[in-house]
């Protein structure tokens, strides 16, 4: 985790500030958005906030077996993918979430490859995960890669977090987003814990939904399902879950963290790790999540401008 300490003079007190670490939608999927956007980052530093940074990407190519959470479509090369991670210093996670691999599973050829190549990199790469069995396969087969426990475990009970939370086996873990305003028990955890809490964002699913699981799991039985057997899509039984993901619906869920929320709530309470969703919307919503969470509102327009002058990339 990135932890960037300095020291500023606010009222003539010096105060510690330290910084938010986001992780980022689309390693694979939005993969040419991040190769105009990442220079772009680099080169014009001062119209980002200095409270942030980007501490790592996640996403998986498409056809990966031990994918999950969302059904992935990207085809960058894996190599091109580390690359350009290394190049700016950004840890690259592999989504394998796949909550119902069984031992035949643990085979795949491509996941191996991707997971082998993975190790390779200069920042230490990650994986997202659900099913101990990976757990397991991983820490023996690649040690170098650190675990992170998914989301897709809808970790609702706030004891069931703390247990996760002492689990040796992961370097975070990302709760159910119900739990983003439990803030007297979150107050609770250690700072060891604090650590490792990697809170989602920009959740717009209802919260009183309870079918998020099955949800996750269809998702799962998608990517090992045969050529040519039909797996139906979930049904969701939420508050206008067929309306697809929109910010704006997100902004309005009580569970949501805005910057404010980091800055004023979160940060001062020793959280330093949040992740945004959204691999399967494109290069346009990211582009929103990145100006509403990292940009600078007076140099906003600059960012629109050039990735939208970019000819070279299909925002639509």
């Amino acid at each position: 985790m990135k932890m960037n300490k300095l020291h500023c003079k606010n009222n003539n007190k010096s105060q510690l500030r330290i910084t938010a670490s986001y992780h980022l939608p689309g390693l694979f999927e939005i993969f040419d958005f991040y190769c105009l956007f990442l220079p772009l980052y680099r080169d014009h530093r001062n119209w980002f906030y200095d409270w942030c940074d980007i501490a790592s990407i996640y996403g998986a190519p498409e056809g990966s077996l031990w994918g999950g959470g969302r059904t992935s479509f990207g085809n960058a090369d894996a190599r091109d993918v580390l690359a350009l991670m290394d190049e700016y210093g950004i840890s690259a996670r592999l989504t394998f979430s796949n909550s119902l691999l069984r031992e035949e599973h643990l085979s795949d050829k491509q996941c191996n490859e991707l997971c082998r190549i993975f190790e390779g990199a200069k920042i230490p790469a990650g994986v997202i995960v659900h099913s101990d069995l990976l757990v397991d396969y991983l820490k023996e087969k690649y040690p170098d890669l650190y675990l992170i426990s998914s989301t897709t475990k809808v970790l609702t009970d706030f004891e069931d977090l703390r247990s996760e939370l002492d689990r040796p086996d992961f370097k975070y873990v990302v709760p159910d987003f119900r739990l983003n305003k439990a803030f007297d028990k979150l107050a609770t955890l250690t700072q060891e814990e604090k650590d490792k809490v990697e809170f989602l964002c920009n959740e717009c699913c209802d919260i009183n939904c309870r079918s998020r699981k099955a949800c996750y799991e269809n998702v799962s039985r998608k990517n090992l399902a045969t050529s040519g057997e039909e797996i139906p899509d979930h049904q969701c039984t939420g508050k206008d879950g067929q309306g697809g993901y929109k910010f704006s619906k997100a902004m309005k869920n009580p569970t949501f963290i805005s910057i404010q929320d980091i800055r004023q709530t979160y940060l001062p309470m020793g959280f330093t790790n949040f992740k945004i969703e959204g691999r399967g919307l494109g290069s346009a919503m990211l582009l929103e999540f990145i100006l509403y969470y990292m940009t600078k509102p007076e140099y906003q327009l600059e960012v629109r401008e050039e990735i939208y002058l970019d000819s070279m990339l299909d925002l639509f």
